[in-house]
C-alpha cells in the first residue's frame, strides 16, 4: 500500500470521542474486520494439537511447513499450524523443531498475558470447564468481571495461560461501559502520571 492510498487515524480528546459514539473510528477508517491468526511458539506440536483439537474441539485446519521464514528469507526450518474457531479464525502455532516453548516474560506477572476465546453462553462455558476438568487441566472459575463477562482461566500444554469467557452484561450495560470508557483510561492515565511525578 503506498502514501497515497493509506489512511491516517483521526486523532480525538477523551471528551470528543466519548460524544462520538462507537459509529466514529468505524466510519472514518476502515478497521480489520476480525483476527484471522494469533500465533507464538511451542515445543510439541503434537501435544498442541491433543489440547486444542481433542479437549478444546478447535479442529486443525492448515499445515505450514517450510525451511525458509518469508518475512525475513532466513533458515530456520519450522511447522505452523492453525486451529479454526467458529467466527472463521484462528489459533496457530510454531514448532521450530527444537523442543523449546516461547518463555513467559520475566517481568510480567503470568496472569496478565494471556489468549481470551469467546463462547456463546454459560451453559458452553460449564460444559468446557468439564471437558477441561475430565482431561485433567487446573481449572480457575468461573469468575465474574465487572457484570460484562464470566471466564475460567487454565494454562495450555506450552504454559499459555488462556481464558475462555462469555458475554453475560445486558445491551444497556455494554453501551454504557462504551460511553464511560475513555472517560475512565483517561483517569487511569492522570492517576499513573501523578504518582511518577510524585516518586521522582
Amino acid at each position: 500500500m503506498g502514501p497515497s492510498s493509506r489512511t491516517t487515524l483521526p486523532t480525538r480528546t477523551g471528551a470528543a470521542n466519548a460524544a462520538a459514539g462507537a459509529g466514529f473510528y468505524t466510519a472514518a477508517v476502515n478497521l480489520p474486520e476480525r483476527m484471522h491468526h494469533h500465533a507464538w511458539v511451542v515445543a510439541d506440536q503434537e501435544r498442541t494439537r491433543r489440547f486444542y483439537e481433542d479437549v478444546l474441539g478447535l479442529p486443525l485446519v492448515h499445515v505450514i511447513r517450510s525451511d525458509i521464514v518469508p518475512s525475513t528469507g532466513e533458515h530456520c526450518p519450522y511447522a505452523h499450524i492453525f486451529f479454526r474457531m467458529s467466527d472463521g479464525s484462528h489459533l496457530a502455532f510454531f514448532d521450530l523443531g527444537d523442543d523449546v516453548a516461547a518463555e513467559p516474560s520475566p517481568n510480567t506477572p503470568r496472569w496478565c498475558n494471556h489468549m481470551a476465546l469467546e463462547v456463546a453462553s454459560l451453559e458452553h462455558l460449564q460444559k468446557a470447564h468439564e471437558r477441561l476438568k475430565a482431561a485433567g487441566v487446573d481449572v480457575v472459575g468461573p469468575l465474574d468481571h465487572d457484570g460484562w463477562v464470566k471466564s475460567i482461566y487454565f494454562f495450555d500444554p506450552n504454559g499459555a495461560r488462556l481464558e475462555l469467557t462469555t458475554v453475560t452484561g445486558s445491551a444497556e450495560q455494554i453501551a454504557d461501559y462504551r460511553k464511560k470508557a475513555r472517560a475512565e483510561l483517561d483517569a487511569w492515565t492522570r492517576e499513573k502520571r501523578s504518582k511518577g511525578k510524585r516518586a521522582a
